[in-house]
């Protein structure tokens, strides 16, 4: 076991619609399928396209009762956390390029975004999407592997009408770099991901570091923001829960609009887990709308004075309650940080406005590391696939292919060696002093931020890999 496997990927898991204005969010998926089809005139626009997605994983994912994560830890004080290995038990079988990937399960919030002629319904369309990127962390505690260096991924997925490709450009420090384009030319959806990472003693925190950008092309339009704080709770002791919470603030840079969500701490009695609520204001800091729900359920919006005057409402009936005696707060568990009790639905104030709803899970989603219908999907391969995706493709890794077959012995062999086989080559580099070259994204400049971004240079799917690096 060696010391060089990085954790920073740990943690990167009703009401009536009537709101919605009689669309559902089949009928946008729908939308979306069909006008990409006639944009395209009809014609397959990639060759990797699976046409009939799985449903379930090959194998349930193997017992973690027997492993303790203090074992590994306790061995580990003191040192810098990217340095800490993690046993393969630990992990799920996906790649943090295909995580990554898993922002874009709710594509038909960007197409939505696109239709709509008004800016302050496209900023209230793209922090649904916002929101809607990280909902599927939602439980799910397994560390995906971490990318070796000149690792890719590509996912072209018709049924909602975008492909994406991303690649690890960097190792020390850990940066993975993604680009999604739309199919029928309607967007491009863009970032890098540098999670800073801090051990907590109990939990681990990811600082989000590196921008995310979404422009429209239609509206000659660009959103950037970044994504929230994620904890990791109990990684000792106990059962591990996840928490996201920060301030994450989306600029319209065509329009001067910004919106600014909360994702707020669970508390100490958790009564805000999983809450967010934020606010959009046009260029002259006027408030126009107040967005409000759950990271893991639904996201509404309304108008600023209705939520006001329920406000108000709720601080009376909150004045009235208190002078009933307060009951006893239970005993703290000083040994692990208990998950509170789940609010099951947000209180939907009259009048709101439904902007996303989260999708269900698959009905044994808690034995396939808890996955959503989207992440069953990213590690499929077809017959044939291998001839066309480049040779650095996730798909190909033998250790994550091992662990999705239950075959962790074999994973856990197959880690070992690949890790090997990267260090040997970077020592193999630093010998002959060459310097690693990405092959697909290049270091540059974020045109709307002015800070440093890796940004694609086009060519993948052209599908002349003759010169990708060997690294598995």
């Amino acid at each position: 076991m060696n010391n060089e496997d990085e954790f920073y990927d740990a943690v990167t898991g009703l009401d009536s619609d009537e709101s919605c204005e009689g669309t559902s969010e089949g009928s946008f998926k729908d939308a979306v399928v069909y006008d990409g089809a006639q944009k395209n005139n009809g014609a397959v626009p990639q060759e990797n396209g699976i046409k009939k997605h799985r449903s379930s994983l090959p194998a349930p994912m193997f017992s973690r009762n027997d492993f303790s994560v203090w074992s590994i830890l306790k061995k580990c004080i003191g040192l810098e956390l990217s340095k800490i290995t993690m046993p393969i038990v630990f992990n799920e079988p996906l790649s943090f390029l295909q995580r990554i990937s898993e922002y874009m399960e709710h594509t038909y919030l960007i197409q939505k975004a696109c239709s709509q002629s008004d800016s302050i319904e496209r900023m209230q369309t793209v922090a649904a999407f916002a929101v809607s990127a990280v909902a599927s962390q939602w439980d799910r505690t397994g560390k995906p592997f971490n990318p070796l260096l000149g690792e890719t991924y590509e996912l072209t997925r018709e049924d909602q009408g975008f492909r994406l490709i991303s690649e690890q450009v960097s190792h020390h420090p850990p940066i993975s770099a993604f680009h999604t384009e739309s199919l029928a030319g309607d967007f491009v959806f863009h970032g890098s991901i540098y999670p800073k990472l801090k051990f907590w003693g109990k939990s681990v925190e990811a600082e989000p570091k590196g921008t995310i950008t979404l422009e429209i092309y239609k509206h000659k339009e660009a959103y950037t923001w970044t994504n929230p704080f994620c904890c990791v709770h109990n990684i000792i002791l106990g059962k591990l829960w996840i928490e996201q919470y920060g301030t994450v603030e989306i600029v319209n840079h065509s329009t001067g609009e910004k919106c600014v969500l909360n994702f707020k701490p669970c508390g100490m009695f958790g009564k805000e887990l999983h809450r967010v609520e934020g606010y959009i204001q046009d260029k002259s800091k006027k408030k126009r709308c107040v967005i409000y729900g759950k990271w893991t359920e639904c996201m509404w919006s309304v108008d600023p004075q209705v939520y006001e005057a329920h406000r108000k409402l709720e601080k009376k009936g909150t004045t009235d309650t208190k002078k009933q005696k307060p009951e006893e707060p239970e005993s703290v568990n000083e040994d692990a940080d208990e998950m509170p009790e789940v609010q099951e639905t947000v209180a939907v104030i009259p009048g709101s406005t439904l902007l996303w709803r989260i999708s269900s899970r698959p009905p044994h989603s808690a034995e396939m590391y808890n996955f959503t219908n989207f992440a069953v999907t990213l590690n499929e391969l077809e017959p044939g696939m291998e001839g066309v995706l480049a040779p650095t493709d996730c798909r190909l890794r033998p250790d994550i292919r091992a662990m999705e077959n239950g075959n962790m012995d074999e994973a856990s062999r197959e880690k070992e060696r690949l890790e090997e086989k990267q260090r040997a080559a970077r020592k193999e580099r630093a010998k002959d002093g060459e310097e690693w070259s990405t092959r697909w994204f290049q270091l540059g400049t974020n045109p709307y931020t002015a800070s440093q971004d890796w940004l694609y240079t086009g060519g993948y799917f052209n599908r002349k890999y003759t010169d990708c690096p060997d690294i598995y």
